[in-house]
């Protein structure tokens, strides 16, 4: 696929700055992964409120986040049949999902620009759900 070769060239480059090319690939599939989570948030959030939109985004990009690691990010590697590592994958994230989503849902509770722009909270949970996130997966889920 010409995106993933694009992208592979831009891993190589950007790991000259001494980051590690895995760790580069998975956050290339975390700001993919952002971009689902944000679309769920903001299809849905009129349907069934802002805090189960908020939940249903990360079902959705994690589940997104899962398929693009394991054909991209840690492609080579023996992997457990697909519904074992997706579970594994949701498991390992649930720490992160405590970070990534307690820091949405308080500042969408808070803050009435994030409540209006959900997409600031969406970016600051990323944020902070990211390290945990790339830990465990690369640890327990893609070994």
């Amino acid at each position: 696929m010409v995106v993933l070769r694009v992208l592979d060239w831009l891993v190589v480059l950007v790991a000259r700055l001494g980051f590690s090319e895995r760790f580069i690939r998975f956050g290339i599939v975390g700001v993919s992964g952002f971009c689902w989570d944000t679309a769920a948030v903001y299809a849905s959030r009129g349907f069934v409120g802002i805090y189960l939109a908020g939940v249903l985004g990360f079902l959705v990009s994690a589940s997104a986040n899962w398929a693009l690691n394991r054909v991209w990010t840690f492609r080579g590697q023996v992997h457990a049949a697909p519904h074992i590592q997706w579970a594994r994958f949701m498991a390992a994230n649930a720490v992160g999902f405590v970070f990534n989503r307690g820091t949405f849902f308080v500042l969408v509770t808070i803050s009435p620009l994030c409540r209006q722009n959900p997409v600031i909270a969406i970016s600051a949970g990323a944020i902070c759900g990211l390290a945990f996130n790339y830990f465990l997966s690369k640890r327990l889920v893609f070994r």
